[in-house]
């Protein structure tokens, strides 16, 4: 392939559009060519992408961003990427980035078309980012669509990962100002008063939820003790019932993840606490029988140990908060 067209692809991502490859001195048989023998791909009408650029982009983040990458090049100026396009700029969590569409807003009507949303929702000419020479809209307002388009669960992992990360939820809150009455606020509104930047991944801020749709509570993030000796944190703690979230990271290819994890449990559980484990079933799968089980779990914590954590204060230790 011609130096010229390889070195414009790796400058733009692995991407290239139809109106390049022409000023590149590419013809229609060319590009069928290419695409023939799978050295491209085509992404979108008009754009190609170089295939082991494709292949080596894993499909969470990198293949779901060349999407938008490849969208971007023929955005219209008066239009910014939103909502979860943003959301993978500014690396939030969404829902599900491999089966996200490309979302923009400032258009004229909303309408799904080519692969892309398009939503009315306004914005001011100071309240944009330039990425790529294309509008992005901000991560705070990014976080308060995804509520807005998604539902709770995706607007607090988004909001608790900015809290994470430095944000205040007073500019959370001031995203809102300006979508009275839009849809889907009440949900946004929710899921700022809720954020907490101690849950540390997706999983955690949706597990959160299941917790106090028991009833119980709004529980503790990570909460930590201490004997003086070694520490140890829970993700979530209600009176002296703890829950720990497991994600399947926590364990693959870590030889010695099982046998710490019931360190860290018997060290806890020394202390007269009661403990539940919450895996992605139970939050995505089988919440109505995973919500019972944790009702009886706590219950019965609450039954042998009783609720009340005085005792336990000379023993805490500051909440760890970790980046990510």
């Amino acid at each position: 392939m011609d130096p010229r067209i390889v070195g414009s692809m790796a400058k733009n991502h692995g991407l290239i559009s139809t109106e390049s490859a022409r000023a590149l001195g590419l013809t229609a048989n060319d590009v069928r060519e290419l695409l023939r023998t799978h050295q491209w791909r085509r992404l979108r009408r008009g754009v190609y992408v170089d295939a082991q650029e494709w292949e080596s982009a894993d499909e969470f983040v990198g293949r779901p961003l060349l999407r938008v990458r490849a969208a971007a090049l023929h955005l219209p100026a008066e239009l910014a990427l939103s909502h979860d396009s943003a959301a993978l700029v500014h690396g939030l969590p969404v829902p599900d980035a491999r089966i996200s569409l490309v979302h923009v807003s400032g258009a004229a009507r909303g309408c799904e078309r080519g692969g892309i949303k398009y939503h009315q929702a306004r914005f001011t000419s100071d309240s944009v980012i330039s990425w790529q020479r294309v509008k992005i809209l901000p991560p705070q307002r990014t976080a308060v669509d995804l509520a807005r388009e998604h539902g709770l669960t995706a607007g607090v992992a988004a909001c608790d990962h900015l809290m994470r990360h430095g944000v205040s939820r007073a500019e959370l809150r001031a995203q809102l100002v300006q979508m009275h009455r839009w849809p889907g606020i009440r949900t946004a509104q929710r899921a700022v008063a809720l954020a907490d930047p101690g849950s540390e991944s997706y999983l955690e801020s949706a597990a959160r939820l299941l917790v106090i749709e028991l009833g119980f509570g709004v529980p503790e993030t990570q909460f930590g003790l201490s004997d003086g000796v070694r520490a140890a944190w829970c993700d979530l703690r209600i009176g002296r019932h703890l829950f720990e979230v497991d994600g399947k990271s926590k364990y693959v290819d870590r030889p010695n993840a099982l046998w710490n994890e019931k360190l860290r449990q018997d060290f806890l559980g020394g202390f007269k606490l009661g403990f539940s484990r919450i895996n992605a079933r139970d939050v995505y799968t089988d919440r109505r029988a995973a919500k019972a089980r944790l009702t009886r779990e706590f219950l019965d914590t609450a039954r042998r140990f009783g609720t009340d954590t005085a005792d336990l204060e000379p023993y805490r230790v500051p909440r760890r908060l970790r980046s990510s």
